[in-house]
């Protein structure tokens, strides 16, 4: 369907100056350029004139401007409704406003059938569904990607409590060897320590032993040289005097 330009009626223009606007206006607005028809036909504008609204909402549709073109159709409600109305179901349809579309299409269609209207209509409900397909579908994605993150999170923090349970074995199995080894080295401290005493004491009972035996020997020595001299000395002179010590009487001694 094609966008038209309602001409304006000389009658409804005030002056020269209006009619050389609304020329200027036409004449760029077939040319293509939009934005300079646009400005022309605003600069012309006057409160309640429909007509003069649609031509400006159609200037800004072609420019690209489709906010402005919305609110000049919304103006211009009763000039040409069926294009008026497909041209607004176009503009949703190029926001992505797919329901509006729908909307404006059948509405349009209402007034009269239209080839382009229903092949937009088919078109923009087609959209709607795969848009919310695809609402569906990036939805369902999202929640799998946060399960996804979540087991991930979950599988982590499990890896993370392994490893500090891990890690905390270790350092038990350390402390526990640091304490053996601690052990190690007081047991074998008070081994060495033992050994010591023990070697000590029995240095000390040899030296004892060795003191009894010299003592011994010395005694020994003593008691030889104590023989070698009574053996020097007489036996009977011992034998009597020994007797004589005990009382005994000499048998050529009178007894009175």
């Amino acid at each position: 369907m094609r966008f038209l330009l309602l001409l304006f009626p000389l009658v409804l223009l005030g002056d020269m100056f209006s009619f050389i606007t609304i020329e200027k206006a036409e004449e760029a607005y077939k040319n293509k350029h939009f934005e300079k028809a646009s400005k022309l036909f605003e600069s012309l504008e006057r409160e309640d004139d429909v007509m003069l609204a649609y031509n400006i909402a159609n200037s800004y549709y072609k420019a690209g401007r489709y906010d402005e073109a919305l609110d000049f159709y919304i103006k211009s409600k009763g000039v040409d409704e069926v294009h008026r109305l497909y041209n607004m179901g176009n503009i949703y349809y190029k926001k992505e406003k797919f329901e509006q579309a729908i909307l404006y299409y059948s509405k349009a269609l209402d007034e009269r059938d239209d080839v382009d209207a229903r092949y937009n209509l088919e078109l923009a409900k087609r959209k709607k569904r795969e848009k919310e397909q695809k609402k569906k579908n990036d939805k369902k994605k999202e929640k799998n990607k946060k399960n996804q993150k979540d087991k991930k999170k979950k599988q982590k923090n499990k890896e993370d409590k392994k490893k500090k349970e891990h890690k905390k074995k270790e350092e038990k199995e350390k402390k526990e060897q640091k304490k053996k080894q601690e052990d190690k080295k007081k047991s074998d401290k008070n081994k060495k320590s033992k050994e010591k005493t023990k070697d000590k004491a029995e240095n000390q009972k040899g030296e004892a032993k060795k003191e009894m035996d010299k003592d011994e020997e010395i005694r020994k020595k003593e008691l030889s040289h104590l023989l070698k001299q009574l053996s020097k000395k007489k036996m009977p002179t011992m034998m009597y005097e020994t007797r004589k010590q005990k009382g005994e009487f000499d048998d050529n001694q009178n007894p009175w």
